[in-house]
This record gives structure tokens, sequence and C-alpha cells, in this order.
């Protein structure tokens, strides 16, 4: 029997394979929102000596989502491969670097975790399938997203734009939506967040979004159609309000501290993707 006729079989046998494999994701997200921003500011720095004429800075190692190995940040030890299993390496060494015995970050088997979870679920709401398939990817990709707008408030277009043109692609066979309400997503999700941050712009003469967050709803909309976007909207604004509150009063920060948009669309979307009709339906039994 192939592995996909398993799968798709045996219910539990595909939530473990998912759990396996969200694991493993995770452990390359952890380098990938390491790496990637600091790959993109070297191309920047790059591009910025082409443009001023300026000499090019001496070409060092190469540095990429695969090389140099993984090492640890305080003593710069390579990590062996039984060290870089996901989630079990943490455990069996204590959270401790075996060279310096330096604090692993918390935040790595937390990633790896976190997208166990993820897939798992995604596995069992779905069922084997291209709607599981398809979520998977688009799951690890905003999370992925997130963590990056929560180090560096950035969004790379590296992971938005490939996840828009994934979302036309995938629903061009119907998968979520039709593909005409996908290209509306796309467009409404764009123009909604441009015409706020110019509205705020002209009101305030300050940025209150970044056009990462505007590609990112586009991306959202890409994937589960215009109708998704109003709840999306009101679901990222009362979390982002809960959240930037909770943050500056734990940072003790000024009400003027840039605070991360991303990570809130990027749940909302997801929510609304997977249970949009249900809290659709629950507010309207709530208010009636």
């Amino acid at each position: 029997m192939a592995l996909t006729e398993v799968l798709a079989s045996f219910p539990l046998v595909f939530v473990i394979y998912a759990l396996v494999l969200g694991l493993i994701v995770g452990s390359f997200i952890n380098v990938l929102v390491w790496r990637l921003p600091k790959m993109l500011e070297r191309d920047w720095q790059a591009q910025a000596h082409e443009a001023l004429n300026l000499p090019a800075e001496p070409a060092g190692a190469p540095y990429n989502l695969m090389y140099p190995h993984s090492a640890c940040p305080h003593c710069a030890e390579s990590i062996r491969p039984w060290q870089n299993i996901p989630l079990v390496s943490y455990l069996l060494l204590r959270g401790r670097c075996s060279g310096c015995q330096k604090t692993i970050s918390l935040r790595y088997p937390l990633t790896e975790l976190a997208c166990a979870v993820l897939s798992g679920f995604i596995a069992w709401h779905f069922g084997f399938g291209w709607q599981a398939a398809g979520v998977l990817v688009l799951s690890w990709g905003l999370l992925a997203a997130s963590l990056i707008d929560a180090d560096h408030q950035l969004l790379p277009d590296e992971l938005t734009l490939p996840l828009l043109w994934l979302g036309l692609i995938v629903n061009s066979f119907g998968v979520f939506v039709p593909l005409t309400d996908a290209m509306w997503g796309a467009v409404a999700g764009y123009l909604s967040l441009w015409s706020v941050f110019w509205l705020f712009r002209l009101l305030t003469g300050q940025d209150g979004l970044g056009y990462g967050d505007f590609k990112l709803l586009a991306l959202l909309g890409a994937w589960g159609g215009w109708q998704i976007l109003p709840l999306t909207i009101l679901l990222a604004a009362l979390a982002g309000t809960l959240g930037g509150l909770t943050l500056l009063r734990l940072r003790n920060a000024q009400v003027s501290t840039p605070i991360p948009f991303g990570p809130y669309l990027a749940m909302a979307g997801w929510a609304a993707l997977i249970w949009g009709d249900q809290i659709t339906n629950f507010y309207w039994q709530f208010v009636g």
C-alpha cells in the first residue's frame, strides 16, 4: 500500500505524520527566521554600494539557509546531527549548549512544538487531501513571517509574495474559494490597508502600517477570498489592541513605540480561513 493510501485510509496515521513533519519544518523555520533577515541585510548593503558607486565589500564566506552549518551563537561550536533533532535534542541537552553550557533559547523548541501542534491540528481538522496540504504550507509560512515581523518589524517579500501567488494557484482549482473570489480577495486585502495607511499618514503625518502588512492581508485574501477580509481585519484589530497594550505594559514603553501588526493579521486570517463561518454564525446568534 502506498504512503498516500495509508494516510488517506488511517486518519490517526495522517495526524502523527503531520506532527512529525511539523517538528522538522519547525526546526527549519528556526533557521529561516534567524538567517533570512541577515541575508536580506547583506543583499541590501550590496545593492546600496552598487547604487552609490562605492567599492564593493570583500566577498566573505557564503551565508544562506544551508551554509554555514548551525552553531552555538555563544561559543560558535558546530551543532552535531544528534544535537539537532527537533525538540528531542533540547530535552536531552537540558536546554544548554554541550560546549559552553550557555542556555539555549526556549524559543527554538517552542517554535518546533507550535509548528507540530499546528500541523497535527490541520491534519485532524481537514483530513488527508489538498486542503490540508495547502493550509499546512500556508501555516508554516505565516508562522515564519510572524516571528520575523516580531523580531525585526519586517514581513519579507520572499515569504509574502510566493504565498500570495500560491493562494491564487491553489484556488484556480477551487480548493477553498473560486478563483474570482481569491483574486478580488487579494486586491481588496491590499487596497484596504493601503487606504488606511495613507489616510493615517494624511491625518497624523506618520506611518501607522508597513507595506508588508498590505501584502500579508492580500495573501490571506488570495487564500480565503474577499469574504474572510472583514472578519480578519476585525479579529486582528481586537487582538492587536489587546496584545499591544499588554506589550506596552510589560515593556514599560511609550504609546508611540512601534508594534508589529503582522502576527495579529496572520493569526486572524488563519482563524478566519478555518472557522470563519462558525465565528460569523456565533456572532449573529449572540447579537440576535
